[in-house]
């Protein structure tokens, strides 16, 4: 049976909300493929037809939830690069490059705590070009990293987009890495694989001139 609090929300008029909550939860369960609005409605205790009063289909309760997720993710950035991140090696950085590497600890930081959320950031079953509110989303976010870059690169846009999508595409690495275990379990597998994340952000910058060659 529902929780009663999921009951109540829902008689107060709520029930959108209450629907992405509990997808949250049933993708934390079973993955993107075990969630279903007919299996929401039953955890809320509503009829299934309910859930279609603000959701024309499936897809677009993952689609509210991926903006959900760029929210919290670039809030998560950016609380992560107010802080002073530590570099890798002995030696100068540069402030535009602990932010890079700030970027990526966030980064993963915030798949391993939000996993449900993360899946459904990266679910490439959704139509961006329907959904054209994804596209501007992916580019909030790029754009977090795209800043500091630019200061790395002079102002070369062409050169920084090179060094984001290389950066990004490592941290991606790192957030699937952990999260399927390989770092194992607990908050110390967090910690490592943000540590060598960062790592391998000053590798790139350090060596961001090669990412340009044929």
């Amino acid at each position: 049976m529902p929780k009663t609090s999921d009951r109540g929300r829902y008689h107060h008029g709520d029930l959108k909300e209450a629907v992405l909550d509990t997808a949250v939860k049933v993708i934390a369960e079973h993955g993107l493929s075990g969630f279903s609005l007919a299996e929401a409605s039953r955890r809320l205790g509503v009829t299934v037809a309910a859930p279609y009063r603000h959701f024309a289909d499936r897809d677009e309760v993952l689609v509210a939830l991926a903006l959900r997720a760029v929210d919290r993710l670039s809030a998560a950035l950016e609380a992560e690069t107010g802080e002073a991140g530590e570099p890798a090696e002995a030696g100068e950085t540069s402030a535009a490059a602990e932010r890079l590497a700030d970027c990526a600890r966030g980064y993963v930081r915030f798949a391993a705590t939000n996993r449900s959320l993360y899946l459904v950031l990266l679910n490439s079953t959704l139509d961006k070009s329907r959904y054209t509110e994804l596209q501007d989303a992916g580019q909030r976010i790029g754009g977090v990293f795209l800043q500091p870059a630019l200061e790395l690169c002079d102002q070369d846009a062409a050169a920084a987009q090179q060094l984001v999508i290389a950066i990004i595409a490592t941290t991606q690495g790192y957030a699937a890495m952990v999260l399927d275990g390989t770092f194992g379990p607990g908050s110390d597998a967090v910690d490592t694989a943000t540590t060598q994340a960062a790592n391998a952000v000053f590798a790139l910058v350090r060596g961001r001139a090669a990412l340009g060659r044929p």
